[in-house]
């Protein structure tokens, strides 16, 4: 019988030699999606990337150290974002953005009054495992073309053999044992690296011109501005749900019920993306990416999340030279491990629903399931979302909110219902 790797806990201490590997690898996993949120909304990456690091320590700092999780920069609010900077500014924006913060720390607020117990009454065990299976399936679409289609302008063969490899190196990886088997999907990000190299997809000219020593790249400020504020602020309230799904996976994965801290988790966010607004960020979210680094690798250690934004705050800050490096790693590499990582993520959530005896044959269980999974999917995939004023709200928000309504309207199936009917056998 093969033996499963050995779990290293969440207060676990990892020596120091084995905990650099480990937060690079975490620092790598969120840098793709951290930039790429700043290069599309006008703001500076660099900036981003120190801020994750800045914003992530707060989060370990108001949880206590207690929940692993690394924070990156949130999709949700592009849009917005865009909008606000193509009328009013991006000094403006900012202000929405620091806002935004101030909602989340008034969520949190009003959970702590109120109490988690409302969590287990409108989420039961079908609704947040097929939440979860939202998630990582909802994001398939990005990796996949990243993978296949890394050019941009159709199916991409070179970059599909080296997202191929890179997979497939961070499946191999991640079988072994020792420190290889906890650091698969930074070893994998190498040999793609490489391969990549070799093909001619790498371009060194950025990491050759950037200097090793730099300072960070202030370059927006937030002024205050009320159409900001209105556009941007409210957009916190459906990140909140976003948010509670990844508390919820990270439970899974980590096999802890960090619900009792959502309050704390919340209010982590908020100081995180108020400080964003602050130095010129985008805001704050809890990161998928880094939740399926540690189911694969099963190093829950918030140690190691201290490292990894260590490095986020010296790369992106004062680093010129390391941030270039790590920004010419080729997208279908990081489509490669990518498609790991979101897979075992909507994995979490298939095994959420084996461990807790889900009964698909309660007609109740199979529509929450069915129209949660297929209305998530369908529109995080297709990139569709629902427009409400002058917000949308995401896929993965609308089948959260949509299966919460099922879960309260559908009647509850009672013990004398379910049971087996008897049947008399006629004489």
């Amino acid at each position: 019988m093969a033996r499963q790797r050995e779990v290293i806990g969440v207060s676990d201490h990892v020596p120091v030699a084995q905990a650099i590997p480990l937060g690079i690898q975490h620092m790598m996993s969120m840098f793709g999606s951290t930039v790429l949120v700043p290069i599309l909304t006008g703001l500076h990456p660099s900036v981003a990337i120190m801020c994750s690091g800045i914003g992530t320590v707060c989060y370990l700092l108001m949880t206590k150290n207690k929940i692993p999780s690394y924070l990156g920069s949130s999709f949700a609010f592009i849009s917005p974002i865009v909008a606000v900077g193509a009328t009013q500014g991006l000094d403006a924006a900012l202000s929405g953005i620091f806002c935004a913060g101030l909602v989340f720390l008034a969520v949190a607020g009003i959970i702590k009054l109120a109490g988690t117990a409302w969590i287990d009454r409108i989420l039961p065990p079908v609704l947040i495992a097929s939440i979860i299976v939202v998630i990582g399936i909802g994001l398939s679409a990005t990796a996949v073309n990243m993978a296949l289609n890394s050019s941009g302008d159709g199916f991409n063969a070179v970059g599909t053999l080296v997202a191929g490899v890179t997979l497939f190196a961070a499946v191999g990886f991640s079988s072994m044992k020792g420190l290889i088997g906890t650091i698969p999907v930074l070893l994998a990000i190498v040999v793609g690296y490489v391969l990549a190299a070799l093909f001619g997809l790498v371009d060194f000219a950025p990491v050759m011109d950037a200097a090793w020593v730099g300072l960070p790249s202030f370059q927006n400020h937030p002024v205050i501005d009320p159409v900001a504020i209105a556009l941007i602020a409210p957009v916190a309230l459906v990140v909140v749900i976003e948010h509670i799904g990844h508390l919820l996976v990270v439970s899974e994965v980590v096999g802890e019920d960090f619900v009792p801290m959502l309050p704390r988790s919340l209010a982590g966010d908020g100081i995180a993306t108020c400080i964003a607004g602050l130095i010129g960020s985008p805001p704050a979210t809890t990161y998928a990416e880094n939740i399926g680094v540690m189911s694969v690798t099963r190093v829950y250690a918030t140690q190691i999340f201290w490292y990894a934004a260590g490095f986020a705050f010296i790369v992106g800050g004062f680093c010129p030279k390391l941030e270039a490096l790590i920004m010419s790693i080729p997208t279908p590499v990081m489509g490669g491990v990518s498609l790991l990582l979101f897979g075992l993520i909507a994995s979490n959530g298939l095994r959420m629903l084996v461990t807790n005896n889900i009964d698909f044959g309660e007609n109740r269980n199979l529509m929450i399931a069915a129209v949660t999974i297929v209305l998530g999917v369908g529109m995080e995939c297709g990139g569709y979302s629902i427009p409400v004023g002058d917000y949308t709200i995401p896929g993965m928000a609308a089948s959260a909110i949509v299966g919460i309504l099922l879960n309260l309207i559908l009647p509850k199936v009672s013990a004398q219902d379910s049971a087996e009917p008897e049947y008399i056998e006629e004489t």
